[in-house]
């Protein structure tokens, strides 16, 4: 194919771009490729199911604030895949490319506020006296952390113009490299109070609820950490860098490692365990009605 090769190819990239597949070629694009159509739908499917998944949880438990972060963060993955889909009909679009660049950046921090939110009442739930602190802390301490990092990513791929592509990058960085770092902080304070509730021997107690909610909602924490280390790698070299040039670890880092961490919070949902029947609801009111019985025998 004829190329028209009076574009330069620093020219290729931009609000102003003259390229498409008929005058440039792909390998000027951004991420010199055509994402993959196939894979984009899928995804665009699988995120659609997923969603459809929480807000029928959402409405069954009526979990409003899980729900929300959920839909909100299945959305965004929803429209940054159909920007993508746009980039295979056109890779040097800019439209497209900050289409998706923003969503599917800031995605994920739909899904930690959402866990964030949980931890709080799950501490409250199982035993607040185990806590080292108020369960309300981790509310206060973690959802500002959250959407300082939604923030900055948005701000970050908002600002990947042609002319400050390279600050839109340092601010996503900051974005991705702080929700790491906020994850690893919630990771470690939520396993300290899982260690602690299991030495205090209530975790016997524990039926498939229960271990469905927690295997669910560690799961999620770590999928999402994954995701964002990788982000973090991608963007620390920036738009030029050479991993961000190859799709298959986007689809798998990126795409099923998110899709799975939208899974895992079906099973990691609070109306598993907060809104169960009122017989297996509270350890602590099975250890009463067994003390009571006790004496009552007496």
């Amino acid at each position: 194919m004829p190329y028209n090769y009076t574009i330069r190819p620093e020219d290729a990239f931009g609000s102003d771009s003259p390229c498409n597949l008929d005058t440039c070629p792909v390998d000027w694009s951004i991420y010199s490729y055509r994402p993959s159509l196939a894979a984009n739908i899928v995804f665009v499917v699988l995120f659609s199911l997923i969603g459809l998944v929480h807000a029928y949880l959402g409405f069954r438990w009526k979990s409003w604030g899980f729900m929300t972060g959920m839909l909100l963060g299945c959305v965004s993955e929803i429209v940054g895949y159909v920007g993508r889909i746009m980039m295979w009909y056109n890779p040097f679009s800019f439209n497209a490319f900050m289409i998706q660049i923003v969503c599917l950046t800031i995605a994920p921090v739909f899904y930690t506020a959402s866990i964030y939110v949980t931890l709080s009442k799950t501490i409250n739930f199982f035993g607040p006296e185990l806590s080292r602190f108020k369960p309300a802390l981790f509310y206060w301490i973690f959802i500002p952390f959250d959407i300082v990092c939604l923030i900055l990513q948005a701000a970050g791929g908002a600002m990947s113009t042609e002319s400050d592509s390279n600050v839109g990058v340092d601010v996503s960085m900051a974005g991705l490299v702080l929700q790491v770092v906020v994850l690893v902080v919630f990771i470690a304070a939520f396993s300290d109070y899982m260690i602690r509730y299991w030495r205090s021997g209530h975790a016997k107690a524990f039926g498939w609820r229960e271990t469905a909610f927690f295997a669910g909602l560690s799961s999620a924490i770590i999928l999402v950490l994954t995701r964002c280390i990788y982000r973090v790698a991608e963007l620390r070299e920036g738009y030029d860098g050479d991993l961000i040039k190859h799709e298959v670890p986007f689809i798998i880092l990126e795409g099923i490692v998110i899709v799975l961490a939208a899974v895992a919070l079906c099973f990691g949902h609070p109306g598993l365990v907060f809104n169960k029947p009122q017989v297996t609801t509270s350890i602590s009111q099975v250890e009463k009605g067994v003390a009571s019985g006790s004496e009552s025998n007496n």
